[in-house]
């Protein structure tokens, strides 16, 4: 049962070839065995998962349908849940209950999902490799000495690991895409305001978005549809209708332009990579698609704009973690100040303070015009770069990732070198437009993926691009051993 898709899954359940709760069963009884290797998990709702199960075969029971229907997820641990820690993988938030649930939880609940848990992350969705988490670092299934990416690893590990069908995540940065590629994963990071980000723990709010880690783009659709859409709590929530994406998947590619950044094969590259997006490219191009050359000027600028824009964001979004009104609060504070200086100096971890820290400098009144200011602009161009591009092309191509998984630890020392690992996926989040991420080879044995990015609100088209692909390769069916 743990290797079916959440396509897959649905027709089980249609077919009356097991339930919603045997299907539960066995996944969290493997969650338990096998989780320990991993860490991908931080919370266990066994009990509401159990309750949810049952309650989903009811309704089946009762004549109702739907793909998520009695289907097994779990929701990185950003997303309120109501009664349940939501800890976004950090000190600070380890003994808060939200008393609420977020948006997408509501929405996927409704439609019969069934909540394994909270998946480990990125203390506060800040990392690339899932090794800032307060409940230690994640490990990549296909090494365990290595990396599944960040911030959504823990997702991503699961998945991957067969431990469930799908979860969610969220892309600030690449954090759904970058964990994908490094997994063997398809990852969706939609539009900016496709998805509510109601009740999800801000990072930085102009770049955040939830989104589906899946084995398919198949399944992607399916929990994307669950997912998105119009929500009047959320004020950066776009009013636009959401289509059947599980629709489109079989549309033809025949003449579909496909456009590959000339940028994106810099000596930062590693060569192996580099062939493997090639090799996609020719596959793309036997089901009909035409490809040509486009070039992205400012794209050098992405990883200097993008690390002052989202530490400014994220200073300001976590201020309001002080010690005096939920979260961790120091022991004994002499006075206000002494709570609020100690209650986060022991609260937040190095990678959060070190974000912190650099943000509240650019946004000091000294400093602003030099470097958030600009930064804003340079955001600007690059939007415009995407918009020129997407009047040749219908959808751009390319790595997603500069190298395959690193070993844990490897790059702690340097922080620098982790933000490179992100060159190719921020431009996405500082333009807002959807971005794909696919299974495309392996390096080393450690899996390779190749990103899609296309106009704003186009992310049938590259589920049914990925959809295709994966209907012509088998890269996404490759298990890692042991699992």
């Amino acid at each position: 049962m743990h290797q079916l898709t959440l396509a897959e899954i649905a027709r089980g359940l249609a077919d009356k070839k097991f339930s919603s709760e045997e299907l539960t069963k066995v996944l969290l009884a493997r969650i338990a065995q096998l989780d320990p290797q991993l860490n991908s998990f931080i919370s266990l709702t066994e009990d509401l998962a159990l309750k949810q199960a049952k309650a989903a075969d009811t309704r089946r029971a009762n004549g109702e349908s739907g793909a998520l229907l009695g289907a097994p997820i779990a929701h990185k641990d950003l997303f309120c849940t109501q009664g349940i820690r939501t800890s976004c993988g950090s000190k600070m938030l380890d003994n808060f209950k939200a008393p609420y649930d977020a948006t997408v939880v509501a929405r996927l609940a409704a439609a019969g999902a069934v909540t394994l848990g909270k998946t480990n992350m990125d203390e506060f969705a800040m990392g690339s490799a899932n090794e800032s988490s307060y409940y230690g670092a994640v490990k990549n299934p296909w090494n365990l000495e290595h990396v599944p990416g960040g911030s959504s690893g823990g997702s991503a590990a699961a998945v991957a690991a067969r431990l469930l069908p799908a979860a969610t995540g969220t892309d600030t940065g690449g954090s759904i895409r970058q964990p994908a590629a490094l997994t063997n994963l398809t990852g969706l990071k939609p539009t900016y305001g496709r998805v509510s980000r109601w009740g999800m723990i801000a990072y930085a709010s102009s770049l955040d978005q939830g989104g589906p880690l899946a084995r398919t783009a198949e399944d992607c659709a399916i929990l994307l549809q669950g997912m998105a859409g119009f929500d009047p709590n959320d004020s950066t929530s776009i009013d636009e209708p959401v289509p059947d994406y599980s629709a489109s998947l079989n549309g033809s590619l025949q003449g579909l332009r496909i456009g590959v950044p000339k940028e994106y094969f810099s000596p930062g590259l590693d060569p192996r990579i580099a062939d493997l997006v090639m090799a996609s490219v020719e596959e793309l191009k036997k089901l009909g698609a035409v490809v040509k050359e486009i070039s992205l000027p400012n794209m050098q600028h992405a990883i200097p704009a993008y690390y002052v824009i989202a530490p400014a964001e994220a200073s300001s979004n976590l201020s309001r973690f002080d010690g005096v009104r939920f979260g961790y609060r120091c022991e004994d504070p002499k006075n206000l100040e002494d709570l609020y200086k100690r209650s986060r100096g022991e609260g937040f971890g190095t990678e959060v303070q070190r974000r912190i820290m650099v943000g509240a400098y650019a946004l000091s009144a000294g400093y602003y015009d030099a470097y958030y200011l600009k930064a804003q602009k340079i955001r600007r161009l690059i939007k415009n770069d995407f918009m020129a591009a997407f009047n040749e092309v219908d959808i751009i191509l390319g790595p997603t990732t500069p190298n395959p998984a690193w070993k844990l630890g490897a790059k702690n020392s340097d922080p620098v070198a982790a933000y490179l690992e992100d060159v190719y996926t921020i431009t996405a989040n500082l333009a807002g437009l959807p971005g794909l991420s696919m299974p495309a080879g392996f390096v080393d044995g450690l899996p390779v993926g190749v990103q899609l990015l296309a106009p704003y609100f186009q992310e049938g088209r590259l589920l049914n691009v990925a959809h295709q692909y994966q209907l012509n390769t088998d890269w996404h069916t490759r298990t890692p051993t042991g699992f």
